[in-house]
């Protein structure tokens, strides 16, 4: 069973995390820049927009387009400090360790590779 399967059985069943995909130009983006260059993107973002304590607007940091690791943290509740508690039981007001950034890049890196290979 793979380790993130239940956390995207009870993504799939909220209407608002569910709706969202990648459109074609998403994809063509993550094409043309690779996987290592997006990861690298989406930890930026984590480090940036998450990790502090106190995040700059949080609940509102993340852009609902512009970027396929945005629409990302969207699908995956990875978007704010609320989401990341209700959805992954991390707590607000505590910067994010290490561990915690690398936890979300990889929840943000499954969803977007899913999403670049979808079922026949």
């Amino acid at each position: 069973m793979d380790r993130f399967d239940t956390l995207f059985a009870r993504l799939a069943r909220s209407t608002f995390r569910s709706r969202f995909r990648l459109g074609q130009k998403e994809r063509q983006y993550c094409l043309d820049k690779g996987a290592e260059k997006v990861s690298e993107h989406a930890a930026d973002f984590v480090a940036r927009r998450l990790a502090p304590a106190e995040p700059l607007n949080d609940g509102k940091q993340t852009p609902m387009r512009g970027h396929p690791v945005f629409i990302a943290q969207h699908a995956t509740a990875t978007c704010c400090r609320g989401c990341l508690e209700k959805w992954h039981n991390i707590p607000q007001h505590q910067a994010l360790s290490d561990e915690q950034q690398a936890y979300i890049v990889q929840v943000i890196f499954h969803w977007l590779v899913i999403q670049m290979n979808p079922p026949r």
